[in-house]
């Protein structure tokens, strides 16, 4: 199943698109091959939901650092985050923050600065003061589909979706407003394909990891490094 790949009709094809800026991070190719942009900084709070692997979360967080976004980890296991950290600007900006759980300071977002708080908090992530508000979005992380998600994923404004088992399929398809056959290929995607999408658009996006990033970070895996799963 890991090493399987879908593919989509053109049909399919015509009714997945996921709105797309000039600015923003660049998460992957889409199915045509032009590079995939999320614009994540509104000046309203966002939510993001990723049910998937650390891997795409550290790529995300290291491309919002790219840009000159600062970028505030909150994590459990911060064994995972301290390389990307250590190696974002270069190792002399501090670009990426690390943060116990329920410790994130205030960090003054504005739209000339703005953050991205990353919640690497496991399967039940904590209600906390660490919230969205302007020009500051909230990307949690979720590995799977736990007893948190459905709240999460109720009120985010984007949802990222990587493999997941087709029992988590078919929780996700209803909420989402999946089509059936994009629902049934979830368990088939490939460990480099997160399939992004909103309410009312969806798109499938392949993300290309760079040299410095696999260098760093290793190749696309689904897997948790921590747990094996």
């Amino acid at each position: 199943m890991a090493g399987s790949v879908h593919v989509m009709t053109a049909e399919e094809l015509a009714g997945l698109s996921l709105p797309v800026g000039d600015d923003g991070v660049v998460v992957g190719i889409d199915e045509g091959g032009l590079p995939a942009v999320l614009s994540m900084h509104h000046p309203a709070p966002y939510e993001i939901v990723l049910i998937g692997g650390v891997w795409t979360a550290q790529v995300l967080a290291l491309r919002a650092a790219a840009t000159g976004v600062r970028v505030a980890v909150e994590t459990g296991r911060p064994q995972l985050w301290t390389g990307p950290a250590q190696a974002a600007g270069g190792g002399v900006l501090e670009c990426v923050t690390l943060h116990e759980v329920g410790h994130v300071p205030p960090l003054g977002a504005t739209a000339g600065g703005p953050v991205l708080v990353v919640r690497d908090c496991g399967v039940r992530p904590p209600r906390g003061r660490t919230v969205s508000v302007p020009w500051q979005p909230v990307l949690t992380l979720l590995p799977y589909l736990g007893p948190a998600a459905p709240r999460l994923v109720e009120r985010a404004a984007l949802v990222g979706v990587q493999r997941v088992s087709p029992d988590e399929a078919a929780r996700l398809a209803p909420v989402m407003g999946l089509p059936g056959e994009l629902a049934e290929s979830l368990p088939s995607l490939s460990d480099d394909v997160t399939l992004w999408c909103t309410r009312q658009a969806r798109q499938l996006v392949r993300t290309v990891p760079t040299d410095s990033e696999t260098g760093l970070l290793g190749n696309p895996s689904r897997l948790d490094p921590r747990t094996g799963g």
